[in-house]
């Protein structure tokens, strides 16, 4: 049990993070409102005014590792040792490393406007992305100098990690322009947490293996925000010492033959981390010692984060959000002629704006009247092919949803956790986890048109981007 909960631990406590979530798209839930801005969360004469989570945190958390390393990580993390025999050393083996979580914490939205449907939210959230690339000689010396052959090696340890965490405070609004469509944005102010970006452009070791020690060079850049003292809870909380700020834009279209297009680009951004954080040129060569004692890894952390931080300059830095820009397809079927049973499929597209990172994904939700049942699949450019899943309970005032955008790979990875030495063992496509949950609840006076009104029902003007809408193009509906 311990096991499992060092997993789950790793996936939703990591800040060293890449994900994508396409599981919520045309759900109509309040995540995916603030996720896709124009979506709208509210049905008049069904729906009650307000929505909010309760301060119960809806999560998304995501962490994979391709490569040779799989294996050595995974029995290091669970079982405590490294098993190395599928490391590949003086090849030119490289591994990848993605995460990503997502964390609100406070999700509140308000229905203002009948004509326009319009939508005011205010929301929380803490986030984090991290991506790298590393050799498999990186992890292997951290076992000792048994793996390598020869006494000297160039350029085996040319790696390149990033990774930063922030909050986030938003407010979002949208509206219907008119009948086929819809406008969304959310505004958000970013509070910088922890950024670190480590290049390693040249290194050499080499082994004295009568003293047990290594001689290692290493050469590039490092970056690391500024932290008032060692890292701490404190510093999770909001700060205005590393800020920045955020856009998300999101449109849907319905067009005449019932197709819902979306287009969104979101988490178009930026951090400005303090002048007191560092930029460390290095290139300078230290000894490790003690490569087969029990304190080797210690040793080999200690020196080499020594090594990395000289070179000093100190300075303000900006550093970009992972921005993407999605487009998606979406159109409903009833499968039964008394439509108790509907298919509601969506493609997605996606791109990430400041890497290389390109994502298709086809959802295939299905509903019984408040209770959806959804597989996910999704191809990117690591040409890894994904499968998930999804369970939402629905209806007009309440919500709660939970899965895998990753079934099998989640599945197998809590079974290493439980010390299935086969899956800890295995090297596939990948080696990781994903696992979505939330919940939110609505409450306030029902949303009624005059018609059906049971009391004197909000105002029936019309919204901020309908007379906007309406001034820039010379008519509305």
């Amino acid at each position: 049990m311990r096991k499992i909960l060092l997993a789950i631990c790793l996936i939703l406590c990591a800040p060293k993070v890449f994900s994508q979530q396409f599981s919520h798209y045309n759900t109509g839930t309040v995540y995916e409102s603030f996720e896709n801005p124009s979506v709208q969360t509210f049905t008049p004469d069904s729906s009650r005014q307000y929505a909010f989570n309760l301060f119960i945190p809806n999560i998304s958390g995501n962490l994979y590792i391709t490569g040779n390393s799989q294996s050595s990580l995974k029995s290091r993390f669970f079982n405590g040792s490294y098993d190395n025999t599928q490391l590949k050393i003086d090849k030119g083996a490289f591994n990848q490393i993605n995460a990503n979580v997502n964390v609100y914490l406070i999700m509140f939205k308000a229905f203002t406007n009948l004509s326009s449907n319009g939508e005011i939210g205010f929301s929380v959230q803490t986030r984090g992305e991290s991506r790298g690339v590393y050799t498999d000689e990186s992890v292997a010396i951290f076992n000792g100098p048994g793996a390598f052959a020869k006494d000297h090696y160039d350029n085996i340890f040319n790696n390149a990690l990033s990774y930063q965490t922030y909050n986030q405070v938003s407010f979002s609004y949208s509206e219907k322009i008119n009948k086929k469509f819809a406008l969304g944005i959310k505004l958000s102010a970013l509070m910088g947490i922890q950024y670190q970006k480590l290049t390693i452009n040249q290194s050499s070791i080499d082994f004295d293996r009568i003293n047990d020690n290594a001689l290692l060079g290493l050469s590039g850049k490092y970056y690391l925000n500024y932290t008032p003292g060692p890292f701490g809870g404190s510093d999770l909380l909001p700060t205005f010492r590393n800020p920045g700020a955020s856009i998300s834009i999101g449109t849907t279209l319905r067009t005449a033959d019932n197709f819902i297009l979306q287009g969104n680009l979101k988490d178009l951004g930026f951090i400005k981390w303090a002048s007191r954080s560092g930029t460390y040129t290095f290139n300078t060569q230290d000894t490790l010692q003690g490569l087969s004692s029990f304190n080797r890894e210690n040793n080999i952390y200690l020196t080499t984060r020594k090594m990395i931080r000289t070179g000093a300059k100190f300075g303000s830095f900006v550093t970009p959000t992972n921005g993407k820009i999605e487009l998606s397809a979406n159109k409903k079927y009833w499968l039964d002629y008394d439509k108790k049973f509907r298919y509601s499929p969506t493609i997605i597209a996606s791109k990430e704006l400041f890497y290389n990172g390109f994502t298709i994904a086809m959802v295939n939700p299905v509903s019984y009247k408040n209770i959806t049942v959804s597989a996910t699949s999704s191809y990117d450019q690591y040409k890894i092919f994904n499968m998930g899943g999804q369970f939402m309970v629905k209806s007009s005032n309440a919500e709660f949803f939970i899965g895998s955008e990753r079934l099998l790979q989640t599945g197998n990875f809590i079974r290493a956790g439980m010390g299935n030495n086969a899956q800890i063992n295995k090297n596939g496509a990948y080696s990781g986890a994903d696992i979505f949950l939330g919940f939110s609840l609505k409450f306030g006076s029902v949303i009624e048109h005059p018609m059906n009104a049971s009391h004197i029902p909000m105002a029936d003007g019309k919204g901020f981007f309908s007379t906007l809408w309406g001034r820039i193009f010379k008519h509305g509906e």
